[in-house]
């Protein structure tokens, strides 16, 4: 039992809104631990909603990245020990003001890795034969007979060689493709096992006829795609992106797209989701949307929910896992 957690601690999860925790596998294991308290009706997403839903529980299981774990919301708990994230990117939460206030934060990544990469070939397939156009122009009353984008032989860009990134690696070259990938970690012998030539950011932007992004949303890749990328991408090449929307400058992406500087592109993540009806990216014909449910699969969701449980009861136990950051030292609530 970690320092200073109650026998029965008080777990909340503040944000399953739309609800896929309650009445689960996961909410009954959760239960074995002590008491939990979900909240399942919109709300976490307002700072001061979220610190009275936290209350004096010591581990919160986050769902949804619109609840924001911030300096003020941790200082307001100081009974909070854990943060388990559902789901690998943690951009919601301010990982510095977590170690400093004592709070160890997990995730669980690689679990929507199969079904997070399905999507991304399945968008690249979608922009390359242009479905969504065509099955609209035939419900029209058209028989549309232009020729279209063959991926086959095609050079594959993958930026980010996590689990998901090395899913899509090969998977782009079961179709046939080559494969550049660049690690933010540089590390190129894991390139080098998928079958996927190691290559300069510069050199993928200039080489690939698709572009993918499967990197985690930090300071140095917030705007990881700019003006000065596009420029070097060619006027054939697609953007995938399942990662989250602020890799990609915004308005550069519309500049690229309504300027036919790219061909087109599919997105599943976007600087402000749910998007807004006069969201510009919704006018923009080159481009194929999806409402971040890439890794919204049953399978993905009951695995990655009793991982998040899990990752509780390791904590509970003193040997925490999938842990992002953990404090050196443990403050006293």
């Amino acid at each position: 039992m970690s320092p200073s957690i109650p026998e029965r601690v008080g777990i909340v999860v503040p944000d399953d809104f739309p609800s896929v925790f309650k009445g689960t596998d996961a909410h009954k294991r959760a239960s074995a631990l002590g008491e939990v308290k979900v909240f399942s009706e919109r709300g976490a997403e307002q700072e001061e909603e979220l610190i009275r839903r936290i209350g004096r529980a010591q581990v919160a299981i986050n769902i949804r990245a619109h609840a924001k774990f911030t300096e003020p919301v941790f200082r307001a708990c100081p009974t909070l020990k854990l943060v388990s994230v559902w789901g690998t990117g943690v951009d919601n939460i301010d990982l510095h003001a977590a170690g400093r206030n004592g709070v160890t934060v997990c995730n669980t990544p690689g679990v929507n890795a199969d079904a997070v990469a399905e999507h991304a070939l399945a968008l690249m397939l979608a922009v390359a034969r242009q479905v969504p156009a065509v099955d609209r122009a035939m419900r029209g009353g058209q028989w549309p007979r232009e020729l279209l984008t063959q991926l086959t032989g095609k050079t594959l860009g993958v930026f980010g060689l996590g689990t998901i990134g090395s899913r899509v690696a090969t998977m782009g070259k079961a179709i046939g493709m080559h494969v550049l990938a660049w690690s933010a970690r540089g590390n190129t012998g894991r390139a080098k096992a998928l079958g996927a030539r190691p290559a300069s950011k510069e050199d993928i932007l200039r080489e690939a006829d698709v572009v993918t992004l499967h990197l985690r949303l930090e300071t140095q890749t917030r705007g990881f795609l700019g003006r000065k990328e596009f420029a070097l991408m060619k006027p054939t090449a697609i953007l995938v992106n399942t990662g989250r929307g602020a890799l990609v400058d915004r308005e550069a992406l519309l500049e690229a797209l309504r300027g036919r500087k790219i061909l087109g592109a599919g997105l599943d993540v976007f600087h402000e989701e749910p998007l807004k009806p006069d969201d510009p990216i919704l006018a923009v014909p080159n481009v194929v949307l999806s409402p971040h449910v890439a890794g919204q699969t049953p399978e993905v969701i009951r695995d990655g929910l009793l991982r998040a449980v899990e990752n509780v009861e390791n904590f509970l136990k003193g040997a925490p896992t999938d842990v992002v950051v953990q404090p050196a030292t443990r403050r006293h609530g």
